[in-house]
């Protein structure tokens, strides 16, 4: 194991932040797993632990084929911001900036200088690709903030991987993923492992989010150069680990095991594994994901677990003011699984309180929230 530490720029004076990456195995392929990018959110960093702990072990018994990258702690900056004993890991609070918005777009960048060097082999043209990537995020002008220089060292590590692993999870929320629709056959069975209850697919959410930064330049230069194979060569998603409070061992340790017998199918791993079950959740469109809103202020009582699958019309919450004794029940509009509900139980105004993975697209533009 090789442990790699980066200095995050612009600590103000006595003070610095650093970035730690576990490396194991060698080898031409490579995975590189991240957790907790929104550092609040723990699910992630509990499981790294277990995925750590297990890659010593197997790194000793040289049954690694290739690279993995370990990053338990995406986020230094938000691990350390607290408010009044609250964690605030999702923003940073000099910007406002969401930390999993607004990453690099590795297409726009390369993209001149691979006019007229991509030939007709689709593996050379990975490799060309992949330090066409490095060499960009490396000519950049030096970083602006901390975030800035966290977001690059992140991508710079993980945009010449096989395999990416962005680690989150929701507020109460079964086991979700969000990839790119060509990719979802690929992933299929990690989903099936980790009983996933829901799976939105959208080639662009309109956020710049870390995994989109590494999936969907693949994407659109196969789009823009399609006289030349250019394969889809990093499978990356982001993966919603259940709710905030999905810490234990036992799920923990279930979840690593999950995600390394995926990485032991891509043949990152060598040895005997667990089949993946049959049984599947369906994938959904994210333009099909209805986002549910109290009508007016007041304290929340769900009437659904999550899991639960809805039909139009059900009763998801009802909306009690306690002063004006208004009192509302709010439906599902669509049909489809009930994945997230909020944790906090007063209705604000404009913040969504539950989202239903429905089959059929009913929105457009920019589908991630911040």
């Amino acid at each position: 194991m090789e442990r790699i530490e980066h200095v995050l720029p612009w600590g103000c004076p006595g003070t610095e932040r650093r970035l730690t990456v576990f490396r194991f195995g060698g080898g031409p392929r490579k995975a590189y797993i991240q957790a907790s990018l929104h550092a609040d959110e723990l699910p992630g960093m509990r499981v790294a632990v277990e995925l750590k702990r297990r890659l010593v072990e197997l790194d000793a018994q040289g049954r690694l084929n290739g690279v993995i990258e370990l990053v338990p702690v995406a986020n230094p900056i938000g691990l350390g911001q607290l408010f009044q004993a609250t964690q605030q890991g999702r923003f940073e609070l000099g910007s406002g900036k969401n930390f999993n918005r607004d990453f690099a777009d590795l297409a726009t960048l390369i993209a001149p200088a691979l006019e007229g060097c991509l030939g007709g082999e689709g593996a050379s043209n990975v490799r060309l690709i992949r330090a066409a990537m490095q060499e960009a995020l490396a000519s950049l002008a030096p970083p602006l903030s901390e975030l800035q220089g966290l977001q690059r060292l992140l991508l710079a590590h993980a945009c010449d991987a096989d395999v990416v692993l962005d680690l989150h999870c929701d507020f109460e929320a079964v086991v979700h993923f969000y990839p790119i629709p060509q990719q979802w056959p690929q992933w299929r069975s990690l989903a099936a492992r980790l009983r996933a209850g829901a799976v939105l697919l959208s080639e662009d959410g309109g956020g710049s989010s870390f995994d989109e930064a590494c999936s969907t330049p693949w994407l659109r230069l196969s789009r823009q150069f399609p006289e030349v194979p250019i394969p889809l060569a990093c499978l990356a998603a982001t993966l919603e680990l259940g709710g905030m409070a999905d810490t234990d061992k036992p799920l923990a340790q279930a979840s690593a095991e999950s995600i390394l017998a995926f990485l032991a199918e891509q043949g990152l791993i060598a040895g005997d594994w667990p089949a993946a079950p049959d049984a599947c959740c369906e994938a959904t469109p994210f333009e099909g994901a209805e986002y549910l809103y109290a009508p007016h202020a007041g304290v929340v009582s769900f009437l659904q677990p999550v899991g639960a699958y809805l039909r139009a019309g059900d009763p998801v919450f009802e909306v009690i003011d306690p002063l004006d004794d208004r009192h509302s029940t709010v439906l599902a509009g669509t049909d489809g699984v009930l994945y997230v509900r909020e944790r906090l139980r007063f209705a604000q105004p404009g913040l969504w309180l539950a989202k239903v993975a429905g089959h059929t697209p009913i929105r457009q533009g920019r589908l991630l929230s911040d």
